[in-house]
């Protein structure tokens, strides 16, 4: 629906698909927050994203990411194929820009989870693209999570909690921000639909334009 079109009660039936994106700091659990919404059976496209760094052992290649080479990402940088990439943690991650287009042109509500620079990028190419900012209760229980993962160097840590405390200076770019708190996945969850469905019943809707 454009939005120059007049609104009435029967074009709000059918609202315009939603690009969502789930954003925040390292180890605020972006990726628990899509997983469990991939449990509750909820009809959206979960995009993909592609990284050059290596699997966890849990990770499964082309379900959790597309994990490539770096020629394979640097093909696609030159080809023009991402919808936005940036370098994490000496590591490149993107978003394949087929996918979310072909996902919104069949009417779904399209999701990412994707790092506060990536965030800032899609906010310039689609202003109504819809941002999420998830937070977790305080600082200490970040630092936790992240020093549970185990994957984490003394160093590497210093330089994760240094980009968090950046990455909170962007925060006036997001809709919206949800605190996920430990042991509360579900009320996380339970928010963010309520905010994806209020948006699906407002007047004025959003249009996503790539």
């Amino acid at each position: 629906m454009n939005n120059n079109s007049p609104v009435t009660p029967f074009n709000l039936i059918s609202p315009n698909p939603l690009l969502i994106v789930i954003s925040g700091p390292s180890g605020v659990g972006k990726d628990s927050v899509l997983e469990e919404m991939k449990i509750r059976g909820l009809p959206f496209h979960f995009v993909i994203t592609a990284t050059t760094r290596k699997p966890r052992p849990e990770e499964v290649n082309g379900a959790d990411y597309f994990f490539l080479s770096q020629d394979e990402f640097a093909r696609m940088i030159d080809e023009g194929e991402l919808l936005e990439y940036a370098v994490v943690y000496q590591d490149y991650k993107g978003i394949p820009k087929s996918q979310v287009r072909e996902a919104l042109a069949s009417g779904k509500n399209v999701i990412m989870r994707i790092d506060v620079q990536g965030a800032e990028t899609v906010r310039k190419l689609a202003k109504d693209a819809l941002l999420i900012f998830l937070l977790p209760q305080d600082e200490e229980e970040l630092i936790n999570r992240l020093k549970k993962r185990n994957t984490e160097t003394k160093e590497s840590l210093k330089l994760r909690i240094a980009t968090t405390r950046q990455e909170f200076k962007k925060i006036d770019l997001f809709d919206y921000i949800v605190v996920n708190k430990d042991d509360r996945l579900s009320e996380t969850v339970d928010m963010i639909e309520a905010i994806i469905k209020a948006e699906q019943h407002r007047v004025h809707q959003r249009e996503v334009d790539l």
